[in-house]
């Protein structure tokens, strides 16, 4: 497997709600905070040796923004796991973007949208 990318960084506001938010939506996809620091916390794939994904402050010390166009898609396993993903992400002070559901990006793409609370889009992707 080759990786396509080292890590994926989200600003946040408030890193204590964030990491109710992301413990709770990304356990459906198979995802852990794997790391957590002052200023960041980290979360990866159990078969992987280090965090991938990573929720921070800004290390600037200006408030966080939302970045027009950005989107991290995330794998999820099964149908099922994008559905969790949602309910989840909605019961952690997310907001909807998209319910679960297929989309017309190609065969078997199911997915669902989501905002956390801090405004970064995300999405969870089963492709069939």
């Amino acid at each position: 497997m080759t990786d396509t990318f080292l890590y994926l960084t989200l600003g946040t506001n408030d890193l204590a709600r964030a990491a109710r938010f992301y413990d709770a939506a990304l356990a459906p996809l198979g995802l852990a905070r794997r790391t957590t620091l002052e200023t960041e916390i980290g979360y990866g794939h159990p078969a992987d040796s280090r965090a991938r994904l990573w929720i921070t402050l800004p290390f600037d010390g200006n408030p966080a923004s939302v970045g027009n166009g950005s989107m991290p898609a995330l794998v999820a396993a099964s149908s099922e796991a994008v559905r969790a993903f949602h309910a989840a992400a909605l019961a952690h002070g997310g907001s909807d973007e998209g319910a679960p559901g297929p989309r017309p990006y190609g065969q078997g793409f199911y997915a669902a949208y989501v905002r956390d609370p801090d405004g970064n889009k995300l999405s969870a992707v089963h492709l069939a």
